[in-house]
This record gives structure tokens, sequence and C-alpha cells, in this order.
């Protein structure tokens, strides 16, 4: 099954790109980027920011952009059955050439998971320098650490920003 990423959710102010490998089935299902609510992604960045937790995509997308946070994912297609990253086949990464110079204040790009910056660091290659981070996948399928033990780990934002 030939899967689609969603355009990414960035403004001219980003200064950081977080980055996926490829929307889950139900996040394709919901139009929304980690839609899944066993997934940790959203409940992470209201905790980092302080903010109240919200079920609303809205307001979701603007806790993103209020702190200069671009989302998107590294592959623009892959075919794959479900929704794990291992079994993706047949990828293409997204334009990061064309983005990251419309987008000029980013200067560091953190991958939510292991697969994410495989991917990148296969088909990608930046012409500037960029401060690369792998952070711990927020998917409910890594299970290896903690929410808490991953949640530490996000917060490298904190010194980001």
């Amino acid at each position: 099954m030939k899967s689609y990423s969603f355009s990414p959710i960035s403004s001219s102010d980003s200064k950081i790109l977080i980055l996926g490998t490829m929307p889950g089935t139900k996040s394709l299902e919901l139009n929304q980027y980690y839609g899944h609510n066993q997934n940790n992604f959203w409940k992470f960045l209201f905790s980092i920011f302080n903010e109240d937790f919200s079920n609303d995509y809205e307001t979701k997308k603007a806790l993103l952009l209020k702190n200069k946070i671009a989302l998107w994912d590294v592959l623009q297609y892959c075919d794959r059955v479900g929704s794990l990253d291992s079994a993706i086949k047949n990828e293409i990464a997204n334009d990061f050439e064309t983005f990251l110079k419309q987008h000029p204040k980013i200067n560091t790009i953190l991958f939510n998971g292991q697969k994410a910056a495989a991917f990148f660091k296969k088909y990608v290659h930046l012409k500037k320098e960029y401060i690369l981070i792998t952070l711990p996948s927020t998917s409910p399928a890594n299970a290896g650490k903690s929410f808490q033990s991953k949640l530490e780990e996000w917060k490298v934002i904190e010194e980001i920003i």
C-alpha cells in the first residue's frame, strides 16, 4: 500500500525541525501528525512547554509554531503495510534542500527515532551544517524505555530554544 506524508507544519520563524519517518495508519486515517492516541509525541511537547494537554489538532499545531518548531517527515512516500517503519519499502525522501532554503532560521534537526535518522542520512545530503539529534521514538512500538526516560531525552528541546 502506497503511503504519502503530510505537508510540513512550519513558519518562517522555525528554528527546530522535528522529523518522523512516515505517518502511521491511524495518523493517515485522521490526517494528523502523530494521530495515534498511544503515541507520546504531543504529550511530550505539551509537557516540555508546560502547557495543558489538548486533543485539538489546531491547538497542537499552534503549540509547535509558537515555539518555533517545524514538523515534517523524512519520507515523501513509500510502500508499507501497517505502521511499522521496518515494513517500509520503495521509499522516496522529501525535498529538504528546498525546504531548508525556505526556512533559513532552522539550525537544529531532531529525529523522532532511529529509523527517521537512518533514512535522512541515507537520502539527504546537506550543504549547510546543522545540529542533528536522534531522540527515542515516541511510537507505542518503542517500548524499550519508559515514558519518563524518553521525556527526559526529549527535553533537549528546552536547551535549543
